[in-house]
Formats: structure tokens, C-alpha cells, sequence
């Protein structure tokens, strides 16, 4: 299944990154990214899904009440785009904000790069 750039930063924000079951997390992996798929942030580089389920537990477990907003629409480029988000508790959802730029092939997700402010 193809995905526009939109859809693919929309749903790896919220249906993965946002995703507290990983289970359900892993499924949405499998429909969005590239097997191979490769997450870079400030604290490393993870290749492929069990990877990038595993930092998400990570950052789940830092930031319990933590939740993301997107803080603006997704700029789409040729099969690269780039979504501005906030992700912080309930009354301050932009504790912390960056931007992430996704690059995809065959309308799933080959690479995110999240850059933090």
C-alpha cells in the first residue's frame, strides 16, 4: 500500500510516536515504513521496526504524561516532507517542539530525522 508524504508524517506522529500499545505500534509500523526504515534523533540512530518501537518505548517511559500535537500543516516535497509538532503533558503540549523530515520510497517511510529545538 502507497501513502502520500501527509498521511505518512501524520500517522507516524500519532499511531506510532503517540502509540502507548506496542502492539498496535508494530502494526502500524508494518503499513508505513520500509522494513529497513531508519529514525535518527539527537540521542542516535535506529534502524529498522523493532528499533523504532523500542526508542519510542524509550521515550514513552521518560515522558509518561507526555502526548504530541502537530503545530502546523506537513510541507511535502517530491517524496520528502517535513511536520513541525510540540510534544509535552496536558497543559503545555509545547515543552518541547522540533521538526521531523521524512524522506520516502514507494509511498512508505525510508527515513525520519527528528530535530529537536
Amino acid at each position: 500500500m502507497s501513502f502520500s508524504v501527509n498521511e505518512l508524517l501524520q500517522r507516524n506522529l500519532h499511531a506510532i510516536f503517540g502509540e502507548r500499545d506496542s502492539a498496535a505500534r508494530m502494526k502500524e509500523l508494518e503499513a508505513i515504513w520500509q522494513p529497513e526504515g531508519v529514525f535518527v534523533d539527537p540521542d542516535g540512530r535506529y534502524v529498522g521496526l523493532d528499533a523504532i518501537s523500542h526508542r519510542v518505548d524509550e521515550l514513552q517511559a521518560r515522558f509518561p504524561a507526555f502526548d504530541f500535537i502537530e503545530r502546523g500543516p506537513v510541507d511535502p516535497m517530491h517524496g520528502v516532507g517535513r511536520l513541525a509538532w510540540g510534544y509535552g503533558p496536558e497543559d503545555n503540549r509545547t515543552a518541547v517542539t522540533g521538526v521531523d523530515i521524512a524522506v520516502t520510497r514507494d509511498g512508505r517511510l525510508l527515513a525520519l530525522y527528528a530535530f529537536v529545538d
